[in-house]
């Protein structure tokens, strides 16, 4: 397909387009003259990975750049590359307690999750810890099992859906429900609080 086809089938202006070849976030197409190229299905995935980086994720282009690199190492596994585009989507943290940080490696062992060492949702996890423990509230240590028990399930269903036609298809496919996902199990949580509050705090006064 030329340029405008390219463009009209992935929803990415020309000038973007031709911004994204220059910057080597998108291979070049197949040259047919000095200044005309045509460009296959490879580019239109190509292209729609960086719009959901973008537009969904809100990464920076130094962070859409680390993303396709790990998409294009043929040495690194889809897992790999799925973990470099979930750090891409969280934000730098400062460095959680030592105690939090130990409750985290805890729950992992007695789970027997395989969760690397460097990932940053250990990091994530014990800074939400130390805030809830800053805020007077701490969780339980059983509490926060249930958690874990109860998220394992969801990610059991979950994972075995993941489009694994191409990279570029599944590492979008886990930026879009990794953005657009998460704020629908939050708000169904709080739906569920609300039906529970109604049937078993709504009669009380005090």
């Amino acid at each position: 397909m030329w340029m405008s086809e390219l463009s009209a089938r992935s929803g990415v202006p020309v000038a973007t387009v031709k911004y994204y070849l220059r910057e080597g976030l998108l291979p070049a197409g197949q040259a047919t003259g000095a200044t005309r190229a045509v460009y296959g299905e490879e580019h239109v995935r190509r292209l729609r990975l960086i719009r959901a980086l973008v537009d969904v994720g809100g990464l920076r282009l130094a962070e859409v750049r680390r993303v396709v690199e790990a998409v294009d190492d043929e040495t690194s596994s889809l897992h790999d590359v799925l973990g470099v585009a979930q750090a891409a989507l969280t934000p730098d943290l400062p460095e959680p307690t030592a105690e939090s940080r130990a409750r985290v490696d805890a729950l992992l062992r007695r789970l027997r999750w395989k969760v690397s060492d460097q990932s940053v949702n250990r990091v994530a996890l014990a800074r939400a810890l130390d805030a809830m423990a800053d805020a007077g509230d701490p969780l339980r240590a059983d509490a926060l099992e249930d958690y874990a028990r109860t998220l394992l399930g969801l990610a059991e269903a979950e994972v075995p859906t993941i489009d694994t036609s191409s990279r570029e298809v599944a590492v979008r496919q886990t930026v879009v429900r990794t953005v657009l996902v998460e704020p629908i199990l939050l708000t169904l949580r709080r739906m569920a609080h609300e039906h529970v509050s109604q049937r078993s705090l709504s009669r009380r006064r005090r």
